[in-house]
């Protein structure tokens, strides 16, 4: 029998988790009755990839102290634990025998989470706007160390660029990294913040995330969840406990704990990121098995997500929510 205490930070854990993928799928819906067609979805895509959240990363990078950026032990847990799973998937993928052009999209859908966007519409669900800024930076950094990551392991194992320009330019043209270095440039410039960053980060989050959830939702292709195989669900459980697992477990060696904690699950627990399809598929990889991916973990992370942070509501370990 589950005692009342449980049962709150049950349905607290449920209020965290279900309102992000409740706008995934409603996008789904809205795809099926006709509403949302493809063009639409891809002009509303841009506008946010673009415009909205770099704006409102911004705004979130440009509130932050990066005096204590020597305390940020959430950002390198983060990296620590990405690197981790980056090592351990590839092993994984030997282990088993996969053929070489399967092993980079098993690899990049294992490291790389849905944070800039699942990730972070969750954070500002549990903690608000100190969910936004408490994620900026991780989201700044590991986006970055994503993108490089994905790169080099899909170059790697399908063969193209792999030089430090090449990498170094696909980074810095990122428009959700220019964002972040913009509002860190002005954070550590000295200058004062103006008084309508907060309210305008603030509004940008209600609007976009929840377009942007949307968006992804009616992008989803379920017709191709038929040609499913194990190495799919194989590479969904990486994503959804192997990495989380693993991100709690460093994070905790290093004596993170409360809202950081809470925060930092929520970005590397999240559902592989739509992006790594559109790379795959320039990378000519095995454009089905990374759809297959996204979709399944989209599916299943509301349920994994729930319980792993109910379980870390359980034991005390992320703090108050909002």
């Amino acid at each position: 029998m589950i005692g009342a205490d449980a049962q709150m930070l049950f349905f607290s854990a449920l209020g965290v988790s279900l309102p992000t993928f409740a706008w995934v799928a409603l996008g789904m819906v809205l795809k099926r009755l006709g509403i949302l067609s493809d063009a639409l979805v891809a002009k509303i895509s841009l506008l946010a990839f673009n415009f909205g959240l770099p704006v409102m990363l911004f705004a979130g990078a440009a509130q932050v102290d990066y005096s204590q950026l020597a305390n940020a032990s959430h950002l390198l847990a983060g990296l620590l634990a990405t690197t981790f799973v980056v090592i351990g998937s590839w092993i994984y993928c030997h282990a088993r025998g996969y053929p070489r052009h399967m092993q980079g999209v098993f690899v990049q859908a294992a490291f790389r989470s849905n944070l800039a966007i699942m990730g972070l519409a969750m954070c500002v669900a549990a903690y608000g706007d100190r969910g936004t800024a408490l994620a900026a930076l991780p989201v700044a950094i590991m986006t970055a160390y994503y993108n490089v990551l994905a790169v080099w392991v899909l170059n790697t194992t399908l063969g193209g660029k792999t030089s430090a320009v090449f990498l170094l330019l696909g980074v810095a043209r990122n428009p959700l990294l220019i964002g972040i270095a913009g509002g860190i440039a002005l954070s550590l410039s000295g200058l004062q913040v103006p008084l309508f960053i907060a309210p305008m980060g603030s509004t940008l989050t209600f609007l976009f995330l929840p377009l942007t959830l949307v968006c992804i939702g009616a992008a989803m292709q379920l017709s191709s969840l038929r040609t499913i195989g194990l190495v799919t669900w194989e590479a969904t459980a990486w994503r959804l406990l192997v990495a989380p697992a693993l991100g709690v477990a460093v994070a905790l060696s290093l004596g993170v704990e409360g809202a950081p904690l809470g925060v930092l699950f929520l970005l590397i627990a999240s559902p592989v990121a739509a992006s790594s399809f559109v790379m795959v598929v320039a990378a000519r990889g095995d454009g089905v098995l990374a759809a297959n991916i996204v979709v399944l973990t989209t599916l299943f992370s509301v349920v994994s997500v729930t319980l792993g942070f109910f379980s870390l509501s359980i034991l005390g370990l992320v703090g108050e929510l909002v």
